[in-house]
């Protein structure tokens, strides 16, 4: 039987749904995170045969001596995971530690999870990438902005989501970005991107060929939904565009992206930019080597009639999946912000849309940044079903009054 360790099993709360689909396949799956046992539930409780609490999963050395417990008591570790954006270093650092091979290692990382690093291999796949600076000096980057021209965007190059990130509009917000950005934290600046996000979702198996496909699109950038404090809508789409799956898989073979569930931003150019392409081409944005965030595997699963969680366990016991997906369909999340006065109340929404709604409820505070306070998530057949939706639920009063 082969030994699973699985990094806080518990968040997001949807994840013990990849720990059940592992323990079906026969792993003995063991759970380490720093919520009580009492306090999972029953459903994870189910899902795990052993669970390791440590007080905190920020102390690396409490979850080093986790994982060696573990495998002094169940033998070799063949896989250590925790699909999250927050722990990909420490997990490497593990696997690299306790010679488990089935993952990026310590080397690995650099590629994966600095932005600037990641052009590289963009430009090796052949997609084209924004002009970036480090930032350094006032100075050079003033110069770097009046060379591509603002808006340019900056943010941590190790960073996760949009935490703070900047778009700069002019040398006098410049000047206010050297004062308000984080001291001893390297940031990347690049030219900024006319265009919306589209991304390729993917689970790959051992060899780098994907086992399933799918994508999303968010209209609003995150980062302005982030620093404005907007609604937040993504889409999970139809159907995949024959260039976003050519410049998927050719990222995936760039990096070298094996056994893993896939993640990979791209800019869909919403205008002519030069240097960069046409409107309607593929911009590369970033690699996130995990599944993309929060309910995005439920609402694959809604929109493409299938089970990604047991197509990635079955690429972790197997290597491949019978697991059919069905019919297709177009999946809309959207997050509405507390404190907007809104047209439709949430039974308004539930009576109109209820046929369509497939989750409705909120938020974690630790998610609501980037995702709103109150989610709907619902599917539709067409397109134009999907603009009203989120036309018709996110429209506010004072909008309406205009």
């Amino acid at each position: 039987m082969k030994n699973f360790i699985f990094i806080s099993p518990n968040f997001p709360t949807n994840y013990w749904m990849f720990c059940r689909e592992l323990k079906k396949n026969g792993l003995n799956v063991l759970g380490i995170g720093d919520q009580p046992y009492d306090e999972l539930s029953s459903d994870l409780k189910d899902s795990l045969n052993e669970y390791y609490k440590v007080s905190n999963l920020e102390n690396s050395e409490e979850v080093y001596r986790a994982v060696a417990f573990l495998t002094y008591k169940h033998g070799r570790i063949d896989w250590l995971e925790s699909n999250n954006e927050y722990w990909l270093e420490r997990d490497a650092k593990l696997r690299t530690d306790f010679n488990i091979t089935s993952g990026f290692q310590v080397p690995d990382i650099p590629r994966i999870k600095f932005k600037s690093q990641m052009k590289e291999y963009y430009q090796k796949a052949g997609i084209p990438t924004a002009r970036y600076h480090m930032v350094d000096t006032l100075e050079n980057c003033l110069s770097f902005a009046h060379k591509v021209n603002y808006p340019v965007v900056a943010k941590p190059d190790n960073g996760v989501g949009a935490s703070h990130t900047f778009k700069i509009e002019s040398d006098s917000q410049m000047e206010q970005f050297f004062e308000l950005k984080w001291p001893d934290t390297p940031y990347i600046m690049e030219e900024y991107v006319h265009g919306e996000v589209n991304s390729y979702d993917a689970i790959i198996d051992s060899k780098g060929e994907p086992m399933f496909e799918t994508g999303n699109v968010t209209p609003n950038s995150i980062m302005d939904i982030v620093n404005n404090s907007d609604n937040s809508i993504y889409y999970i789409l139809k159907n995949l565009p024959e260039d976003t799956r050519k410049a998927g898989r050719a990222t995936v073979k760039s990096f070298g992206v094996k056994s893993r569930f896939v993640h990979f931003e791209f800019f869909r150019l919403t205008e002519d930019q030069d240097g960069l392409g046409k409107k309607g081409d593929i911009v590369a944005l970033e690699v996130n080597m995990r599944p993309c965030g929060g309910f995005t595997p439920d609402m694959i699963d809604y929109a493409h009639s299938t089970d990604v969680y047991k197509i990635w366990a079955d690429m972790i016991a197997f290597d491949r999946s019978t697991m059919p997906v069905g019919t297709h369909a177009f999946c809309a999340f959207a997050g509405r912000r507390d404190g907007k006065d809104f047209l439709l109340s949430h039974e308004d929404i539930m009576k109109k849309y209820g046929t369509h709604v497939r989750m409705a409820e909120r938020i974690p505070d630790v998610l609501s940044g980037a995702m709103g306070n109150q989610m709907y998530v619902a599917t539709f057949d067409t397109r134009e079903e999907l603009d009203s939706f989120y036309d018709e639920i996110l429209k506010c009063r004072e909008t309406v009054s205009k």
